[in-house]
This record gives structure tokens, sequence and C-alpha cells, in this order.
């Protein structure tokens, strides 16, 4: 036996070494690996995530029909598979990833049907793009290819994108009738295709040139015109169709999905509310916000001017280079915080092995606040940014905006979610939705908030700006998507509804809308909070459970749509056409 702290350990081989270290940061381990008894879907999970993965790396280019093709087949397979199986003779927790991975296949089938109809939107601007698409393909086939035919290919191809450009370049002619219209949209969309071709035949013809010395005196000099063609094709695509000047890099252009593609999204993540529905909500609680805001205006003396109240905060902020200090203190804070106030387990190592980085003034044109996750990534300005930059930066991250949300990106937040989910449950990582990473991050800010952890009139301008913002989210996001409101409406509405300064709004909206997040990211965070709160009121204010159970359930639980989850942490019986029924804010919200 080996004795850690007042734990008692006889284990054996690398389990038993894991198992000492994690006991020592306070952990408690079941006696029963994750995986062990009967159940069989955790490692079906496990299983469907590695070919999802392996067909993810070999089908690399997505604008290609025969990556739709493959991913229709391979979840069309996998949803078989499932359909095969005794639903009613398996455990509960089996049936709970029964249900999650059914739920996941469901939510790619939509995904890649909205893909495909994108695809084929924006066909005619890229015509070429089955010519990369079949050599690419050569490549996972290792078929050597017929150099002289694929020179001619090449040099085709060339010809079919300066005929394309011709086609459809704005610019009048003397022999022209009417020109077809392209949406800049789809312009946009087509320029970021064009982006992932060019890698695609990059890739293709670094594989043979130089191996094959046939291939390269017949491909090389074709491949370099078509390299310049593809280069050329993206700047009139961004400028001539998007509509977007050459060193442009401030204009936003987003792609609205739709009502229907949002109704579907929704559907996946189990929440039964229409876009509409959640606009109403938001604004109730936008409205909330406003007589908070307002109270705690009056105690700064500055009356109902909130903007005023707002404007004296922004002022409070450290010099360059106390940043990593100041964020250090307020994370050390968050977690002592939690701790004192019993409400969740936070191991020491947690608390030892968090870490710290700087972002680059490039990735503040997105994020203009810090990040978390494994490691804090602190915004603040450096020396190669303008004057207004400077300042718009420090005015961004001030001391009371950073008090109220340092803890939501580190413990008891995102790291503590990353620490505990690489502990328990792993295989359930596939199935993370932003209505459980950033709902359950955001509802620790309303927590704090009522427990009073704010403790001036400005600590509480500061949580009050981040929760109308996470509001105003939801509000921007789903106008955008429902076609309603342009870019450009969005970023004003930030500054005059929450209070952001313009640049931070900007890059506000241009997160939103550059394709690195889903359309119902934004609004996950408000929603999955008040998910988590009518939980929590479910479970703990009836003392069923208390705060740190769960707490500690939630994030053990693992990451997944938080219905399922409500349903596994009420016992629930679970059926195999388990539907989204849960009205956590009441049925059919309206704004009066």
């Amino acid at each position: 036996m080996q004795k850690c702290g007042s734990g008692w350990m006889f284990l054996k081989g690398r389990f038993r070494v894991a198992t000492v270290a994690l006991l020592c940061a306070g952990i408690v381990v079941s006696a029963e690996a994750p995986h062990a008894g009967a159940d069989r879907m955790p490692g079906l999970i496990d299983q469907y995530a590695a070919d999802e993965q392996a067909l993810e790396a070999t089908y690399t280019v997505r604008v290609s029909p025969l990556y739709i093709a493959r991913f229709e087949r391979f979840l069309n397979d996998e949803q078989s598979v499932l359909l095969t199986m005794d639903f009613a003779a398996m455990s509960e927790s089996d049936k709970l990833d029964y249900l999650l991975l059914k739920n996941h296949i469901t939510s790619e089938q939509h995904r890649l049907a909205i893909e495909k109809h994108r695809i084929e939107e924006m066909q005619t601007l890229i015509p070429f793009a089955g010519t990369i698409a079949e050599m690419a393909d050569g490549v996972r086939t290792v078929k050597r290819p017929d150099a002289e035919k694929a020179a001619g290919e090449l040099t085709a191809m060339v010809k079919q994108i300066e005929a394309t450009r011709k086609a459809f370049d704005p610019a009048p002619r003397a022999d022209s009738g009417g020109k077809p219209k392209v949406n800049p949209i789809v312009a946009y969309r087509a320029n970021r295709a064009v982006a992932q071709l060019r890698e695609s035949l990059r890739k293709w013809f670094n594989f043979y040139n130089s191996y094959d010395p046939t291939f390269t005196w017949w491909v090389g000099l074709p491949y370099k015109d078509a390299e310049k063609a593809l280069v050329d094709y993206q700047a009139f695509l961004k400028e001539k169709l998007v509509g977007i000047p050459d060193g442009d890099k401030t204009t936003i252009i987003g792609d609205p999905v739709g009502r229907d593609a949002l109704m579907a999204d929704l559907e996946d993540n189990l929440v039964p509310y229409t876009p509409e529905e959640l606009i109403a909500i938001a604004q109730t609680e936008m409205d909330w916000c406003m007589k908070e805001m307002l109270k705690a205006s009056h105690e700064m003396g500055y009356g109902d001017d909130w903007h005023a109240a707002l404007e004296h905060v922004k002022q409070m902020h450290v010099a360059p280079g106390e940043q990593p200090e100041l964020i250090r203190k307020l994370v050390v804070d968050g977690s002592a915080f939690v701790k004192e106030n019993d409400m969740v387990t936070v191991p020491p190592l947690a608390d030892e092995t968090w870490r710290m980085i700087m972002m680059t003034p490039e990735r503040q044109l997105v994020n203009p606040f810090f990040t978390g996750g494994d490691e804090i990534s602190v915004s603040y300005p450096t020396d190669t940014m303008t004057y207004e930059q400077r300042e718009m930066s420090m005015r961004g991250n001030n001391i009371p905006f950073a008090h109220a949300t340092a803890f939501h990106e580190m413990i008891p937040g995102h790291f503590l979610q990353f620490y505990i989910g690489s502990r328990y449950h792993t295989y359930r990582q596939l199935f993370e939705t932003p209505f459980w990473g950033e709902g359950d991050a955001f509802q620790w800010e309303m927590e704090f908030y009522d427990r009073g952890f704010h403790k001036t009139p400005e600590e509480r301008v500061g949580a009050l700006f981040w929760r109308m913002h996470r509001s105003a989210r939801v509000m921007f996001t789903m106008h955008f998507h429902l076609g309603q409101w342009t870019p450009k409406q969005c970023i004003d509405y930030l500054i005059s509804a929450v209070g952001h300064e313009p640049d931070n709004a900007a890059a506000e909206v241009r997160r939103s809308f550059d394709g690195s997040v889903g359309p119902l990211y934004q609004c996950a965070y408000l929603m999955g909070a008040l998910q988590i709160r009518a939980l929590r009121k479910e479970l703990v204010d009836s003392h069923r459970m208390t705060e740190k159970q769960f707490h500690d359930a939630l994030l053990q639980g693992g990451p997944m749509p938080i219905e399922l989850l409500r349903a596994s942490m009420t016992h629930q019986k679970l059926t195999q056409d388990f539907r989204s029924a849960w009205q956590f804010y009441g049925p059919h919200p309206e704004h009066p």
C-alpha cells in the first residue's frame, strides 16, 4: 500500500500511478473504470469519433461532392447501427449515451445538408472545383497521375477561371448584355472555397513534384499558371463581387443561415423555442439588467445616465504591463470564492496548473477581451497598436470588467470544465455544445452576482455590462441570421445598447460571423445559462442536491445538450424517441 495524504492505495500498474496522482489532487476516483461493466455505448462512441476523425483527415476538400457523399454514407451507416440496437435492454447510462450519439448524428446530417446547399449555390463561381478535387483524391488513392493529361487539365482550368471571371465581372463591356447578378454573400463564400482549393492543389503538386521527374517536366509551369490564376481570382471575388477593397481588414461579411437552419440547429440542441422567442427572452433579460444598471448608476452619482457610469468604469484600468498581475489575482479570487461558499469541488492540482499567455495583436482584432480554456489568454495593448487602439483595449479590459469574467474563463468556468472533462466520461467530448460549455461559465457570472461577489457599484456595473452583452448576443445574431440586420446594424446595437467601444463591437461581430463559430454559439451563453439555472432551481432549491453536488454532477457528466443532462440528473425514464419538451423559461415567451 502507498499512503497519499489521508488516502490509502493498493492498486497496480499505470492505473495505480494515475489514481495516486488524482487522489493527491483531491479527486475522488470511482472503483469502477468509466467503461467497465456491460455498458456498450462508450466504446461505440469512441469508435465513432475515431472513424469520423479519420474520414475528416482523409477527405479534405469540403467543397467536393466526394466529401459530401462519403459523409452522407458514413452518417447513414452509423444511424443504421443504432437502429439495430435493443434500446430497452440497455442500462440507464447506455440509454443516455445512445441518445447523445443519435442526436449528434442527426445534427451532423443537418450540417451536411446545409453545406451541400451552400456548395450548390456557389457552384457557378467555382466550376473548376471538381478538377482540383479529383486531383486531390488521386493522392488519397496513391494513383500516379498521367502527367501530360494533368498539365492539360490545369491549362484548361486557367482558361475556365478567366472565362468565369469575365462572365461575372460587373464592369461594363461594349459587347455585353445583362450580366448575372451575384449575391455578395455567396461570392464571399466562394472566395473562402477558392482558398481551400488552392491549398488542396498545392498539396497535390508537392506530393509528386521532384519525386516524379515526368510529372515535374509536364506540370511545373502549368501549376504555376494555375496558382496565379487562383490567387487573382480570389482577389477578383473579394474586391469586385464581395465589395471589399484590397487591404481592407475591417469590413465584415457574414453568411446568414436563415430561419429553417436555425430551427434545425435549435432542435439538435434540444431547445424548444423559436428564434423569435429567444429574442423575446433576451429582451426580458436585458430589461432586468437595465434596472440593475440604473441602480448602480444612481449609487455612483450619475442618476439615469448609465452611459456616464459605464464611462467612469472604463477609465478604471491598470497601466500597460500590469494586466497579467491583475488577472492572476482575479482568477485566484474566483477560485477562493467558490471554495469558501462550498459551491463546487476545486482539486488542488487545478489551482496549481492553470496557465496564462498574452494574446497577439492580430487575434485581438477578433477577440478584444481575454479568453480561457486550459489557459487564459490576456488581451491588452501592445506597442504595435495605434493610440486609439491602445485606448480602446485598456478601456475595454478595465478592472471591473475583468473582475466580472476572469472566473468565467478559469475557475469555476472553462478551465475547471477542461480539467474535470479530461478525467470523467472523456468520450463525451464528442457531444460538446456551447449551451453546456458557455452556458455553465455564464451561469457562474449570474451566481456570483446573486451572492454579492461584486461589492461596489463599479464592480456591479462591470458585471452588468457583460450580462447585457450576453443578451445582446442573442439579439444581434438571431436578427442577422434571420436576414433582418446587417453587420453594421449589429455593431451599432452593441455600441448603443451595451456600451461597447467601437473597435471592440466590430471585433465581436466579426468573430460571430467569420465562420469560426456556429450560428447558435453566441446565443448559447445566455440560453445555456438559463437552462442550467432552471435545473439548479429544480434540484438545489428543492434540497434534492447540495450546491456542490449539483455542480460536480454537471461537470463530471460531461458536455451534452442541457435537456439530456436534466433527464439524467432527475432520473427521467429515457425513451428511444426522446424529444425536446422542457420549456425552461416558460411557454411561448413574448416581450410586452
